[in-house]
């Protein structure tokens, strides 16, 4: 008798400088005692899931399909000058997909009563047609839910939550973020706006700025447009802003982070009683979380002493807010994830969909606006 079968992305960096995106057939999961079993319905791709998908080494003007169906097999080479940063893993077949949704199929006795509940978790390996996971790692959703909209239930909605507690517990009372207008930059907008913080929100398209208004956004800065830094430093002083989470790791040619950080001065300074030679006594902090731009962080330091950057990520800080706090966080996820954690889609791709060219390309830019969604079973 034929084992149930379960398909799955991996993804393998070869030792000559390829990495191969390939669809793997492997036996379907069988939960043990505390796992539930989920047929996975809706995957995104978000970010953080390329740099193992892809490896933001990959030359993606140089991408050679082999094979077809199940068998379809994308090979991409990789920039020779990075490969040495990626050899723990070469030649290792590895799973993706970090977060995604599906319908409980089968439990363990632990766990039978959630069988056919729609659930969200971030189980790593999510772009699978079945997964086994511990049930306490799933966010089980209200009957109304389904699999698409309970998909990004875990990197954005908590990333957002996170923010927040970061805020309240290293005493700052507003915000900056940048790459506003996607969909965690949204999310961030509502959750601002329900609970009164203030947020600067800045983006690099006129078109997004309606779209920001028309979710209750106040401060919205454009950094392709001539005033930027004086839109800025203007939205700093009524906001008193003094913290901010960037997602590109760079914009504006690697000079974001510094600009945000000598705006804050700026602003500072605008209410300082005093001159002081090692600038204003204000702490200023900016969070790099993302890395939309690749290019080098550029700081021409003209902003005093009492400054920091640094590296933001979730787990740590869930690890800092505690579990009873973290599964506060979650349980608005669930409620809230028509409204508030409300994710939207460009494009909904099969497997082999998922490694045509075309679609390699367009998932890779991260664009505002085009979010895939990988469907396991199209």
């Amino acid at each position: 008798m034929t084992k149930p079968a379960s398909k799955e992305i991996r993804s393998t960096l070869t030792s000559d400088g390829y990495v191969e995106i390939s669809i793997v057939t492997s036996d379907k999961p069988i939960p043990a005692k505390n796992e539930v079993l989920i047929k996975v319905e809706a995957s995104p791709i978000n970010p953080s899931d390329l740099g193992l998908l892809l490896t933001f080494a990959a030359d993606l003007d140089n991408i050679k399909i082999d094979g077809s169906g199940d068998k379809t097999v994308a090979k991409i080479k990789v920039h020779d000058r990075l490969m040495k940063a990626m050899a723990q893993r070469l030649d290792q077949s590895m799973q993706v997909g970090n977060e995604g949704a599906g319908i409980i199929e089968d439990a363990g006795f632990a766990a039978k009563d959630l069988i056919g509940k729609t659930v969200g978790v971030a189980g790593g390996a999510m772009y699978s047609q079945y997964r086994c996971v511990p049930a306490k790692n799933c966010l089980v959703m209200d009957d109304e839910t389904d699999s698409v909209e309970a998909a990004s239930s875990f990197v954005n909605p908590l990333t957002v939550l996170a923010f927040v507690e970061t805020m309240k517990l290293e005493n700052h009372t507003a915000m900056v973020h940048t790459a506003a207008a996607s969909n965690l930059g949204q999310m961030l907008v509502k959750v601002c706006r329900d609970g009164n913080i203030p947020l600067v929100n800045i983006i690099r398209k006129a078109a997004h700025i309606d779209l920001l208004k028309n979710l209750g956004a106040e401060y919205v800065c454009n950094m392709a447009e001539p005033n930027f830094m004086e839109s800025l430093i203007d939205a700093l002083v009524a906001t008193g802003a003094t913290l901010c989470f960037d997602a590109t790791g760079g914009g504006n040619n690697g000079k974001l982070p510094g600009q945000i950080l000598s705006a804050m001065e700026i602003a500072a300074n605008k209410t300082a009683k005093q001159f002081s030679r090692y600038g204003s006594d204000i702490h200023k902090q900016v969070y790099i979380y993302g890395g939309l731009d690749h290019s080098p962080t550029i700081l021409n330091r003209s902003y005093g002493m009492q400054w920091g950057l640094g590296g933001w990520l979730l787990m740590p800080m869930i690890a800092k807010i505690g579990s009873e706090r973290f599964q506060q966080m979650r349980n608005r996820v669930a409620k809230e994830i028509k409204t508030t954690f409300f994710s939207q889609y460009s494009t909904e791709v099969s497997f082999e969909e998922m490694l045509e060219p075309d679609n390699i390309r367009a998932y890779a830019k991260q664009a505002t606006g085009g979010k895939y969604l990988v469907a396991p079973h199209k």
